[in-house]
């Protein structure tokens, strides 16, 4: 049976996924990750059957790079599993610009096209290359696929895609792109199969999590994203800034005295919800603290995530069913809870019992609108679209 191999690489880490393609489907037989790239490396892994692995991955001379860090997911598997060969690596990609609607298979020409689109995401993109050249290297026989989170929202209609700038910078690629892509495809396709009905109407899902994004579906094609051009839009995040007047930023560089570098920082690691607790850009431990600056960041949050649920509901001309989803969507009942309630005017009357015991369901019989709670999973996406691309290749 063929191994699939799932990376996201980032700036620091590689989180992985091991897959078996099996004559029913894709078996997960691992997950794990590689943190601390360029400083001390550590990798850790579990298997479905519970075994696990950690180790420190050490560089030739020096820290662990992506290509260190490959090898060392290459020495686990060939203990782990031996005499198995890796056939495919699925390889998240931030961004694949205005032409790249769907998957591909990596070759040269193609992964030099890719190189072109590092301005667009200058903080991802360069990571998420250099873990495909890594596994290029590392699994030299096995087909490379790239995914990309921007490919989702490609259906956008030019009102949801531009900016009201003159119209020759939209056609220099600068446009809404939309990102968490994958995990917006992944849901679609668990409404496809676990609520066909839903699917067909107007949904917006919201990925809540260290990265917050919120998606309008209609007939399961997103129509609109709270993400523009950049990761850095829309929703307050753990760490990014979400929403903010451009004047601000213009203040900033004229007034401040803030370059370029000092801004990206400002506005990509030291915002959201770090930025403003001053605690952390964890949700949990905001829940959990008395400080008022917390209470004030989470309540922040909750605002900016039911602005901005209905400005895509006006974009769909109503809502059928909401959806909940990311690490914040899926465990965080309290900030659920407080997000419903204020939706009220919206046709949504959720069950507080069925929210705390973390049901699927957690809207009434009654409710105009439904409320469901669903797992994303990009790296099985990631991995089904590897096993359809190779399998029509």
């Amino acid at each position: 049976m063929s191994l699939l191999l799932t990376l996201n690489a980032g700036s620091s880490s590689i989180k992985f996924a091991l897959f078996e393609a099996r004559s029913r489907g894709l078996e997960r037989l691992a997950v794990g990750q590689v943190e601390g790239l360029g400083e001390v490396a550590q990798f850790s892994a579990v298997t479905t059957a519970g075994e696990r692995h950690q180790q420190q991955i050490d560089g030739a001379s020096g820290p662990a790079d992506h290509g260190t860090a490959l090898q060392g997911v290459l020495d686990w598997l060939r203990l782990s599993f031996p005499n198995r060969e890796v056939t495919a690596v699925s390889h998240r990609v931030v961004h694949g610009g205005a032409e790249h609607v769907e998957p591909i298979l990596l070759d040269d020409e193609n992964r030099a096209q890719l190189q072109q689109l590092v301005p667009l995401a200058p903080l991802h993109q360069p990571h998420n290359l250099a873990g495909i050249d890594a596994a290029r290297a590392a699994f030299p026989r096995a087909r490379q696929v790239a995914c990309f989170d921007t490919s989702f929202h490609r259906s956008h209609p030019f009102v949801a895609d531009t900016f009201a700038l003159p119209r020759q910078y939209y056609e220099q690629g600068i446009r809404r792109y939309g990102f968490h892509g994958l995990s917006y495809e992944f849901i679609a396709r668990q409404l496809k199969s676990r609520h066909p009905g839903l699917l067909a109407g107007r949904v917006v899902v919201a990925h809540l999590g260290n990265g917050a994004s919120m998606c309008a579906l209609r007939a399961g094609r997103s129509v609109a994203s709270t993400m523009g051009f950049t990761a850095l839009d829309g929703l307050a995040m753990g760490t990014r800034c979400g929403q903010i007047d451009p004047g601000v930023l213009l203040y900033l560089l004229s007034e401040r005295g803030m370059n370029v570098q000092s801004l990206t920082d400002l506005l990509y690691r030291n915002s959201g919800l770090k930025g403003m607790s001053g605690l952390s850009n964890d949700m949990r431990v905001l829940l959990a603290s008395d400080l008022p600056s917390a209470r004030e960041a989470v309540d922040y949050f909750i605002e900016q995530c039911r602005r901005e649920l209905g400005g895509l509901v006006a974009s769909l001309g109503g809502l059928d069913a909401l959806v909940l989803t990311g690490g914040i969507g899926e465990h965080a009942a309290e900030v659920r809870s407080r997000l419903l309630s204020g939706l009220g005017w919206l046709g949504v009357d959720f069950d507080e019992s069925a929210n705390q015991a973390g049901a699927e369901e957690i809207s009434l019989p009654r409710s105009a609108v439904r409320v469901l709670v669903l797992a994303t999973d990009e790296e099985r996406m990631l991995a089904e679209h590897a096993a359809e691309l190779t399998a029509l290749s």
